[in-house]
């Protein structure tokens, strides 16, 4: 396919593409315009090309969302590292605060327990995804496990280490 047809079917394709966009974003509309936006970056830099496999609007659906997953897991990771207050206040500057040197190491000390206290597949596919920044599809292949088995092992890691971080506050 080339740019023109590209550019064509991009704008065709459009209000559906953004609809689609809103979902993947929980209805978050400034969300939705940034994954779009960085979607449709992807497609005409030539990062996500369209080999024919499936229709257009298959494929195009399936670089949105993959998009938006990529855009969560980047915020979930700077959540789990404790780099944007959840309270909305600026972060402190670590290098020249040392009040915030010492929380953000404690919150770190917080989070290493909580994953170490997981069990090894839950850990290792959890790091995978939020620290190697990888899709569970490809920890699943680098763990030489079923995706089906990684998910199950993602949700449960996730729900768990959200407990044993909620227990940890209640103390």
């Amino acid at each position: 396919m080339d740019r023109v047809d590209l550019l064509r079917q991009l704008e065709l394709l459009h209000a559906d593409s953004f609809g689609w966009a809103m979902a993947c974003c929980s209805r978050e509309r400034g969300e939705a315009e940034d994954v779009l936006q960085s979607a449709y970056e992807a497609i005409l830099e030539g990062r996500a090309h369209y080999d024919g496999r499936a229709t257009f609007r298959t494929w195009l659906f399936g670089v949105v969302r993959l998009t938006a997953m990529a855009q969560r897991r980047r915020r979930v990771l700077r959540w789990l590292r404790w780099e944007r207050p959840l309270d909305g206040r600026e972060p402190a500057d670590a290098r020249t605060d040392p009040a915030a040197a010492l929380e953000r190491s404690d919150n770190a000390d917080r989070l290493g327990r909580a994953l170490g206290a997981l069990p090894p597949r839950q850990r290792q596919v959890l790091h995978l995804v939020f620290y190697q920044e990888l899709s569970i599809r490809e920890a699943s292949a680098v763990l030489g496990i079923s995706i089906g088995s990684a998910r199950t092992h993602y949700e449960r890691g996730k729900e768990r280490l959200r407990a044993l971080l909620h227990r940890e506050d209640q103390r």
